[in-house]
């Protein structure tokens, strides 16, 4: 982007959404790139071609392939992340509906599909060899834990050990839940994956017997 002070306002923001528009074409043809052809085997120029775009765009904007799939990965988190804060938000001050709308976002289907899962295990399988992987997936994941265990604990406050146990069944129910769509997607679906999921919490938290609702 150039820095020239005499350039005009307008030029300046059509050159920054120029640039943004780019990094969202490479972004997006990344994830394509990885469904298509793997994490191992997707390069600068698996991309640029998903793209349409030359590959020295991919390497103007991202420098590498590491930098690329890093950013690629921090990208998806970030979409992840403001989809369910938006759902908890929008759920309002009841501690019971911020629980529903969270495992009511995880799995929702412009967040939780073939494709998408697909990059997802793709990057998880690759953490333990890829440093840069496991460092943008604590980050993100501590954000989710803490937002849980906040609300678990709204929702038990005489009770913190309960509190806590309950925040890491909602992790480990929706995670294993998004393993068995990816693994077994003609055995499981989004819709009976979340039912299942609040049914579960409705047997382990007696509190929420009457304050969840599986079934709409």
């Amino acid at each position: 982007m150039s820095t020239d002070p005499s350039e005009p306002p307008r030029q300046r923001k059509e050159r920054k959404q120029n640039a943004d528009k780019r990094r969202r074409q490479v972004l997006d043809a990344t994830y394509r790139s990885i469904v298509t052809n793997g994490l191992q085997r997707t390069t600068l120029a698996t991309v640029a071609e998903e793209a349409g775009l030359s590959q020295g765009v991919a390497v103007f904007y991202f420098k590498s392939k590491n930098g690329l799939l890093s950013e690629a990965l921090r990208d998806l988190y970030l979409i992840y992340e403001a989809h369910w804060q938006e759902a908890v938000e929008a759920a309002g001050s009841d501690p019971a509906a911020q629980l529903q709308a969270l495992v009511r976002a995880d799995f929702d289907p412009k967040i939780c599909n073939p494709a998408i899962l697909s990059v997802w295990f793709a990057f998880w399988g690759e953490q333990k060899f890829t440093p840069q992987y496991g460092e943008i997936t604590r980050e993100f994941d501590d954000n989710r834990q803490r937002a849980i265990q906040d609300i678990c604990k709204k929702l038990l406050p005489d009770d913190p050990v309960h509190a806590s146990d309950v925040a890491d069944w909602v992790d480990t129910l929706t995670d294993g839940y998004w393993q068995n769509l990816h693994l077994f997607p003609a055995s499981y679906n989004n819709e009976s994956a979340r039912r299942s999921t609040l049914r579960a919490l409705q047997a382990l938290i007696p509190e929420l017997k009457t304050r969840l609702t599986p079934n709409t």
